[in-house]
């Protein structure tokens, strides 16, 4: 049989000898390089991910690899983190937080609020209050009514966003805020939201109006207008007056997210977001003002106070901006960090779950130790590679000691929190894989305060009751071809 080369459609034999040397020496130049660079600054898991692509289809995966290889944004979008960061430092009272009342706290709740404000540069701040909002399409019906009172300005940032049934009384509030004069901004995912059923709607209206509204990381190369196009920005943001705020996991959309294949499956997602009063506003305002900032240039400081406030008391938080924009992946280390001084009990909620190597560890170290660890996925998932990829992870888990409850489908669960023994509650938009540590721009809210922690724990109960225990013993008796699927999806989670 003729023998083939990688890179053409023709036999070797039509080729010059000369020119068969020259192919096998860039080919063995290209991997060389690849062993020498791929692994620089990169987690292991992630270099040998991508050294494997390229080693299996060399050039797509080299081609690949100089597509969306780099997990960095570019340096000027960096430059304005950086900026932002040191307005935000110069900004913050010394001590801000070395009251009686924090005082309190066990070493590892103070030494956990350094390590946020020393990667994100926003300090641990008192004096807030938070409700939970676990439905939807009533939260949506809840921001409408804030932004319909809002007398000066109104912040919003979603990864999805789109015209339905549900979100459109949320979309006409910012456009009547805007008629009636109140500074509206609007930043919205592109690749986030492209695609989806009312996006183009919503565009047309947007743009009719007139509202300040800016596409967040667009990919548009005919206006010049190009990055990496896996980095996105996955934060959900909304300020009101700098009086309330809203964060969590979900986006602007009906809970089908209005797709046939959705609906006909009858999938719909869970979600879970919190409504803050008092400082803590203010450092979501921060993130929001940094991420217009890096999509317009407009530096808004007339729309946010020249200072935090020192403030004190119950309930104490603390926002954790992270993603490329930050030279650290300050999601995963808070997680770590919190996982590792737990004492009694951790609970995590993610609807992806695609541990790196020292999250694993972690967990696994963590439960031995007789920590008790909970664990809620969601036994259907959008997402292929990922739920798979999630799956192969379960018998380790389990194995160590990890308690995993898959909630029932059809329903989607896709709540993201981490609750550690009695005091800390983390909720926001990360998820526990790859791509939310070290691709996406995220937000997360730390919150130390027992009461808050206990209002938690009915969130836990709901979904214990919506979901079934993972039996190790049955899970392991799955067919031998899934298994291989889900072990082959894994080898991918560096590059998910």
């Amino acid at each position: 049989m003729t023998p083939w080369i990688p890179i053409n459609s023709f036999p070797v034999d039509t080729l010059p000898e000369w020119i068969l040397v020259i192919l096998a020496g860039l080919d063995l130049a290209l991997k060389l390089m690849a062993l020498g660079w791929l692994p620089h600054q990169r987690r292991p898991s992630v270099a040998l991910a991508w050294l494997l692509a390229i080693f299996l289809v060399p050039y797509a995966g080299l081609l690949l690899f100089v597509v969306i290889g780099s997990a960095r944004l570019p340096r000027a979008r960096m430059a304005k983190q950086a900026r932002m960061n040191h307005v935000i430092q110069e900004n913050t009272p010394e001590g801000i937080t070395t009251g009686l009342h924090f005082d309190r706290f066990p070493e590892w709740v103070r030494t956990t609020a350094e390590l946020n404000q020393n990667l994100g540069a926003l300090p641990m701040v008192g004096g807030n209050d938070f409700e939970i909002l676990p439905d939807n399409h009533e939260n949506m019906a809840r921001m409408a009514a804030d932004v319909d009172a809002a007398t000066d300005y109104v912040h919003f940032e979603f990864y999805i966003v789109a015209v339905d049934q549900v979100s459109r009384d949320l979309l006409n509030a910012l456009i009547r805020a805007h008629e009636r004069g109140v500074r509206v901004r609007i930043l919205i995912d592109h690749v986030g939201s492209l695609g989806y059923p009312g996006y183009a709607e919503l565009v047309r209206e947007f743009d009719r109006c007139g509202v300040p509204w800016r596409r967040m990381l667009p990919i548009r190369p005919w206006r010049g207008e190009w990055q990496r196009p896996d980095l996105r920005n996955h934060r959900k943001i909304l300020v009101v007056d700098g009086t309330v705020a809203y964060t969590g996991s979900q986006n602007v959309i009906h809970r089908s997210y209005n797709k046939r294949k959705n609906i006909r499956r009858g999938l719909e997602w869970k979600d879970l977001m919190i409504r803050g009063t008092g400082a803590v506003v203010t450092e979501l305002n921060a993130v929001f003002v940094s991420d217009w900032y890096s999509e317009t240039d407009d530096l808004l400081l007339d729309e946010t106070p020249a200072a935090l406030e020192e403030t004190s008391g119950p309930m104490y938080a603390q926002v954790v901006p992270s993603g490329p924009g930050f030279e650290t992946e300050n999601n995963l280390r808070l997680f770590n960090h919190l996982i590792y001084n737990a004492n009694h009990r951790v609970v995590i909620s993610s609807p992806y779950f695609v541990p790196d190597e020292s999250l694993l560890h972690a967990l696994t170290t963590e439960a031995q130790a007789g920590v008790r660890i909970q664990l809620f996925v969601g036994e259907t998932s959008d997402q292929f590679l990922a739920q798979h990829a999630q799956n192969s992870y379960y018998s380790e888990l389990a194995r160590a000691g990890v308690e995993i409850h898959r909630y029932s489908s059809p329903t989607v669960l896709h709540a993201k929190f981490v609750l550690v023994d009695d005091i800390v509650s983390v909720i926001g938009s990360s998820n526990m894989d790859e791509r939310s540590f070290a691709l996406d721009l995220e937000v997360s809210v730390m919150i130390v305060d027992e009461g808050f922690r206990a209002r938690m724990e009915e969130i836990v109960e709901q979904f214990t009751a919506r979901s079934m225990l993972l039996d190790v013993t049955a899970w392991e008796k799955r067919s031998l071809g899934r298994k291989f699927v889900e072990n082959l999806c894994r080898l991918t989670s560096g590059l998910l």
